[in-house]
């Protein structure tokens, strides 16, 4: 049975093509070489696929706003909707003529994963491919869609250029429309055209239309670090990927993010956990609570963080957005801020017990269920 849609899920998707490797260590990599795979595994990806996907899994009624290509690829991105649900790849926007954006994810064991990417029509992307009708039948009030999540702009062109405007009036109109609004990120690639994009400048425009703000620690380390288009500042702020967080930088940073606008900031630690710190105005806070069941007492200059819990780890692709589909379905629920993180890294646990994004990710009574049997949380020296 379709379940009413409480979260637009738009941006980016792709199909991830996974060979699996025989052959471990760099030996899969030699150049020149014929290297024998298996069978490749194939998944949507992006975060219309693996947030969208994770919160249809958690039980949250969703609908899927994504690009792509009257083509092959396109053709298998519908099929893997229709067999997770069979109305998730209505609000897919499919045009002749363009390329389906996918990944080859190159992936042998013991090595970092490598990823060749297609960015098709993902770069094409404008606030006119969205399903303004289903976005604006929502509304206090109304009974439609509460949230709009949004996933990926750094690497959709129509998304980072001209300091960010499509993206901004986005933002602007779901708000208008009465939803609660949501902004996730990604990695930001040096030598690429989103490299020169003065994003400092970008969100000062974009976080004021924005409620939640979900970005990872390193993707803002590069970010806030690169100021007025200097590529240099970029590239040095790009070897800071995986560096050891400190609470005073989660501070830092959270301050920062909510001086430029955000209400609620959620920070994404990798194997350090979920952080989230929330604004001092209790006017900001209005909006959200005029569609989603929260304690504005609760929620107002709030701070909090959680670890990690213990997990068989198969694969790390997309638990970020499979984590961040956790704490949206915890706000959905009204939970505070300490327990909204607690079920978003436990749905991030789930996640990472697969080898795609969301076949891991159980319904939510079932995640609850294992919280309370105590499952067991990694150890953190981290701080506030």
């Amino acid at each position: 049975m379709a379940i009413e849609p409480q979260v637009i899920v738009a941006g980016h998707i792709c199909l991830d093509l996974m060979p699996q490797f025989a052959v471990s260590g760099s030996a899969a990599l030699t150049p020149g070489s014929l290297v024998h795979v298996g069978a490749a595994l194939r998944s949507t990806g992006g975060a219309v696929s693996n947030t969208g996907l994770a919160l249809h899994r958690l039980g949250v009624g969703v609908k899927l706003m994504g690009k792509i290509g009257d083509d092959l690829f396109g053709h298998e991105i519908l099929r893997i909707l229709n067999d997770q649900g069979p109305v998730l790849a209505q609000g897919m926007c499919v045009v002749q003529g363009e390329v389906t954006s996918y990944s080859v994810v190159i992936s042998p064991p013991g090595v970092d994963r490598m990823f060749l990417h297609c960015p098709g029509a993902n770069d094409t992307f404008s606030a006119d491919d969205l399903d303004w009708s289903a976005i604006e039948s929502g509304g206090a009030g109304s009974g439609g869609a509460r949230m709009l999540h949004f996933g990926y702009p750094p690497i959709m062109r129509e998304m980072y250029i001209d300091g960010g405007q499509q993206l901004q009036s986005i933002m602007v109109r779901a708000r208008r429309a009465g939803l609660v609004t949501s902004l996730d990120m990604c990695s930001v690639d040096p030598a690429s055209q989103a490299g020169r994009v003065d994003w400092p400048e970008l969100l000062e425009r974009v976080l004021p239309e924005v409620d939640i703000f979900a970005p990872s620690i390193d993707e803002l380390r590069v970010m806030l670090r690169q100021g007025g288009g200097a590529n240099h500042a970029l590239e040095h702020g790009h070897g800071e990927y995986g560096k050891a967080v400190t609470g005073a930088e989660l501070g830092e940073i959270s301050e920062r993010l909510l001086a430029m606008g955000a209400a609620i900031v959620v920070l994404k630690l990798g194997d350090q956990g979920l952080y989230v710190r929330t604004t001092t105005d209790e006017a900001r806070l209005e909006h959200l609570a005029a569609r989603l069941p929260i304690s504005k007492a609760r929620w107002l200059n709030a701070q909090a963080l959680a670890p990690c819990f213990a997990a068989h780890f198969v694969s790390a692709n997309g638990a970020g957005d499979t984590t961040i589909a956790g704490f949206l379905a915890a706000m959905l629920r009204g939970e505070a801020p300490a327990m909204a993180l607690r079920s978003a890294t436990a749905v991030g646990a789930c996640s990472v017990e697969a080898a795609d994004a969301v076949s891991g990710v159980r319904p939510w009574p079932e995640i609850q269920q294992r919280l309370a049997r105590g499952w067991k949380q990694m150890p953190s020296t981290l701080a506030l």
